[in-house]
């Protein structure tokens, strides 16, 4: 892995593919505070540990999760109904955009370079978030849980968005925020970038190889900065 706040060179890419939450959006600590608040509403203690491990999850490997954490009698079907509604709510104001995504995606279409989503999200969610954050209208196409069998660290999001941009995977760039997602992306043969959000890399993140960049602002310099 090579972690860095400098400028470097990125390789030559024909595509670009961003996770939504924590990559795009500035989600997952609005969504973190939902999730210890929606527990503690339940009866149960949401931890550090659990909470780390749900980010960029699928909602099966959620699921599993808390069951795996809590028991059998953990309501999940409530937990998923209550935050979905709360995120909802809290998010009619607009949804925030993590520092430079906007400005890289409009350069990425200015360039002429198609763009996607892949995210872990539902359809409803990812279109909701997106479209009130400004973004949806940026996107190619946007691939979510609803259009793929097998969700991250599955590569078959990133695979799915590449076969729809008509660009060879090897020819990607990914962007990512978690583990998941940074194990999906590689996984499917793509330049994978790690903008860490609420999880630093773990020792298995950084065999992987991959650039470790502070924020899409970097990334952003690194494609495209002439110097």
């Amino acid at each position: 892995m090579t972690r860095t706040t400098e400028i470097i060179r990125l390789q030559p890419f024909e595509a670009a593919i961003f996770d939504m939450d924590g990559t795009l959006l500035d989600t997952e600590s609005v969504f973190r505070t939902i999730v210890f608040d929606v527990c503690t509403e339940l009866g149960f203690e949401m931890t550090d540990d659990v909470h780390r491990n749900m980010v960029g999850s699928s909602h099966e490997r959620t699921q599993q999760l808390l069951v795996e954490s809590y028991g059998v009698a953990f309501p999940y079907t409530l937990f998923d109904e209550r935050c979905r509604i709360t995120m909802r709510e809290r998010s009619h104001g607009g949804v925030p955009v993590k520092a430079g995504a906007l400005e890289f995606v409009t350069e990425l279409r200015a360039r002429g370079i198609p763009t996607a989503v892949a995210t872990s999200s539902r359809n409803p969610h990812a279109q909701h978030h997106l479209s009130a954050a400004g973004l949806l209208d940026l996107f190619d196409t946007v691939v979510t849980r609803d259009d793929v069998v097998n969700p991250k660290p599955h590569p078959e999001p990133y695979l799915t968005a590449a076969r729809r941009l008509g660009v060879e995977p090897t020819r990607c760039l990914a962007l990512e925020d978690s583990f998941a997602g940074v194990r999906a992306a590689h996984a499917a043969g793509m330049q994978t970038i790690m903008v860490p959000d609420l999880v630093v890399p773990s020792a298995e993140i950084e065999e992987l190889g991959i650039f470790v960049m502070e924020s899409l602002v970097h990334v952003h310099l690194a494609a495209f900065d002439p110097a």
